[in-house]
C-alpha cells in the first residue's frame, strides 16, 4: 500500500521537496544513486532521482530492475514523461536493467528559455550515463527519443550497444510548422490546446474510446509540460535533421514504424532503415505511441532484437 501511495504522489512531492530517493526493498537502505559496482541484488526505484548538468538544468531519472543485468535507456516522446514507459518495465526488467528519464523541457525536468537541441539534448543522457558510472547500454528511444537515439548512435557509437529506434524520423519538416507552434507558446504560454493535438496524433479514436484512463494519463503528461520547455523541444526537432549523419551508424539497429502513423510517417521509418547500415524494419498497425497501443508485439520485438 505504501509503495502505491509514493507512486502516485512522487511526481507533486519530488517537485515540491527535491527529494531524491532510492530504496531497496530488499536491504531496507535508501541511497541518491546507483552504480554497475553495487551487489547484485534486485534495486527497485519508488521515486524519481535528479543530477544536474553541466549546463544546470535539473534532469529526473529512474532506475528499474537488477543491477547485475544488462542497462536498457528507455527516451520518451516529446511532452510526455518516464512514465509512458511504464508498462513495459515488468517485462524489460526480467532481462535488463531499465533506466528512464524525463528529457529537458519535459516532465519533472528542467526547462530553460530558449531553444534546444538535439546535440545538447543527447549529451544530456551521456552525463547522466557519466554519473551513474554506466559505461554502455542498449538504447530505445521513442519519436523525439528515436531524434536522440539517432545521434548518440552517430556521434557516441562506442556508448550505444544495440538501437532501437520508434516512431521517428530523420527529419521532420517543414520548419514554417515549428515555428509557427513556438511562436503560440512564446506568445501566449496556452499548452491547452497542445493536449487534444497530442493525443489525436498519438492515438487512434477508438483506442481513446476503449481505454479513456490511458488517454487521460497522456493528456496529463501534456498539460504538465512547461509551455517553455514545450517550445524549446520543438526547436530542436525542427532542427535535427540527421538524414545524411545516420548513414554513419554501425550499430545494429531496430527500426519500428507505425502503419498509420500521420506524425512520423511509415516512409520516414522506411528512409531511416533504408539509410542506417543492415538496420532491421519492422511496421506495426499502429498510429503513433506503439508502446501503448501495441504492448505485447512492441516488447516482442524490442526483447527478441536485444536478446538475439
Amino acid at each position: 500500500m505504501k509503495t502505491k501511495i509514493v507512486r502516485h504522489l512522487e511526481k507533486y512531492a519530488m517537485l515540491a521537496m527535491g527529494v531524491l530517493t532510492i530504496t531497496n526493498p530488499a536491504a531496507g537502505k535508501s541511497s541518491y544513486h546507483t552504480n554497475t559496482n553495487m551487489t547484485q541484488m534486485t534495486i527497485h526505484t519508488y521515486t524519481k532521482a535528479y543530477f544536474t548538468t553541466g549546463d544546470n538544468v535539473r534532469i529526473a531519472y529512474r532506475l528499474d530492475g537488477p543491477a547485475d543485468k544488462p542497462v536498457l535507456v528507455l527516451s520518451n516522446s516529446i511532452a510526455t514523461d518516464l512514465h509512458m514507459w511504464d508498462e513495459q518495465i515488468p517485462v524489460f526488467t526480467k532481462h535488463f536493467r531499465v533506466l528512464r528519464f524525463d528529457t529537458r523541457g519535459n516532465g519533472s525536468s528542467g526547462a530553460p528559455v530558449g531553444d534546444y537541441s538535439i546535440d545538447r539534448m543527447s549529451n544530456d543522457v551521456i552525463e547522466l550515463l557519466d554519473y551513474l558510472k554506466i559505461d554502455r547500454v542498449h538504447f530505445l528511444g521513442l519519436s523525439l527519443g528515436g531524434f536522440i537515439g539517432q545521434w548518440l548512435a552517430v556521434h557516441e557509437a562506442h556508448r550505444i550497444d544495440k538501437l532501437i529506434l520508434a516512431n521517428t524520423s530523420s527529419y521532420l519538416g517543414p520548419r514554417d510548422t515549428w515555428n509557427g507552434l513556438i511562436g503560440s507558446l512564446r506568445k501566449d504560454g496556452d499548452i491547452t490546446p497542445f493536449g487534444a493535438m497530442f493525443i489525436n496524433n498519438w492515438l487512434p479514436k477508438t483506442y481513446q474510446e476503449q481505454h479513456p484512463e490511458v488517454a487521460a494519463k497522456f493528456r496529463a503528461m501534456v498539460l504538465a509540460t512547461p509551455p517553455v520547455g514545450l517550445a524549446g523541444s520543438f526547436a530542436a526537432v525542427r532542427d535535427g535533421d540527421q538524414r545524411r549523419t545516420i548513414a554513419l551508424i554501425t550499430n545494429k539497429t531496430l527500426v519500428i514504424g507505425g502503419r498509420y502513423d500521420g506524425v512520423t510517417l511509415p516512409e520516414h521509418s522506411e528512409l531511416i532503415a533504408k539509410t542506417i547500415p543492415q538496420a532491421k524494419l519492422i511496421i506495426l498497425p499502429v498510429v503513433h505511441l506503439s508502446n501503448v497501443e501495441a504492448p505485447q508485439v512492441f516488447e516482442k520485438a524490442v526483447i527478441d532484437f536485444l536478446l538475439d
